[in-house]
């Protein structure tokens, strides 16, 4: 062989060819994975993680799952949003005018929501079922009057305060619904080491004992004297 035949390997054509062939390849895959991304990401998909929207319709609880090793997101019985069941076009109406309104207030310029934002302000993904909310009977008004009147509130008066929005009351329902829809989205774990309001059922108090009650018994009368 002639030294200077020039060896196929080493040619520039071939690295060009293959420079063409491996960018319109990752094209191809770039493209199947997007596709296959918004799929996984859209309410109601077959994935299961991004649940309909009409999930605010039923109560949503953080459990730890022993197989994968963190909490999960479980899907619980009937318990509609501020007591009113929604289609599931009532319910995306909602729960996307709170995300529209997360937006038109720079939400993400404090919180951080599913991971993404600022760290000055608590993470929203899971605010549905903070604990701070207090009872599960109570959460949904409390929610609604703080994000009206946040300075009103006892729990907004140390650290790092939030401001007054002017958000109105529609908005704060609104976002209240978007918050609890948020929180059944499966986020493999996250945010971690978080603990969830108990929202177990009391038992029901149990029924009085009535003792039954006992007349006395008249004395009889004593017989008539002749």
């Amino acid at each position: 062989m002639s030294q200077t035949q020039e060896l196929w390997w080493a040619s520039e054509s071939f690295w060009r060819k293959t420079a063409i062939w491996v960018t319109a390849g990752s094209f191809v895959v770039l493209i199947f994975l997007t596709f296959d991304t918004v799929d996984q990401i859209t309410a109601g998909s077959k994935s299961e993680r991004v649940k309909a929207y009409s999930v605010i319709n039923n109560r949503i609880d953080y459990v730890f799952d022993e197989k994968r090793n963190f909490q999960v997101p479980v899907i619980g019985p009937e318990e509609p949003l501020f007591g009113k069941k929604l289609t599931e076009e009532e319910a995306m109406a909602m729960v996307s005018k709170g995300k529209l309104t997360t937006q038109a207030k720079n939400c993400m310029n404090c919180h951080t929501l599913l991971g993404n934002g600022a760290y000055y302000a608590p993470d929203l993904t899971k605010s549905w079922l903070d604990p701070m909310w207090g009872s599960k009977e109570t959460r949904e008004q409390t929610m609604v009057n703080f994000l009206i009147n946040p300075q009103d509130h006892l729990y907004n008066a140390l650290g790092r305060r939030m401001p007054n929005l002017g958000i109105t009351e529609e908005e704060a329902r609104a976002t209240v619904a978007f918050l609890k829809w948020m929180s059944a989205i499966d986020t493999n774990g996250f945010p971690t080491n978080f603990k969830p309001i108990d929202q177990t059922d009391a038992p029901a108090p149990a029924a009085p004992v009535v003792e039954p009650v006992v007349e006395p018994m008249a004395e009889p009368a004593a017989p008539a004297q002749q």
